[in-house]
């Protein structure tokens, strides 16, 4: 069988360490790949933060901010939490959507 490369373990970072990586893209020009390359990061990862950062800076005019994140993601919950429950009340989704058309009739 072929040796297949090992994964890396993944990695926590520090807001700190996030802020410093995207101020050498934003601030000083730098290409996602250089930096990248030269803290030993993923593209794919500071873009994600970079993106994020541009989003904070701009007050969501080119992305969602950090605050809309948070509150979308307890959204979600609050959906999946009223979903989950009206299942167990009424059974599947569809019944539950024909006792909702009914009480509107």
């Amino acid at each position: 069988m072929a040796d297949t490369p090992k994964r890396r373990p993944r990695r926590r970072f520090d807001d700190d360490f996030k802020a410093q990586a995207v101020r050498l893209v934003l601030d000083e020009g730098k290409s996602v790949g250089a930096v990248a390359r030269d803290l030993d990061l993923t593209e794919t990862a500071l873009r994600a933060w970079v993106q994020r950062a541009r989003a904070n800076r701009t007050k969501g005019r080119t992305g969602l901010t950090t605050a809309e994140r948070e509150e979308l993601a307890q959204l979600r919950v609050l959906v999946r939490a009223s979903f989950d429950a009206s299942k167990q009340r009424y059974g599947s989704p569809r019944i539950h959507d024909d006792l909702l058309e009914q009480k509107s009739a």
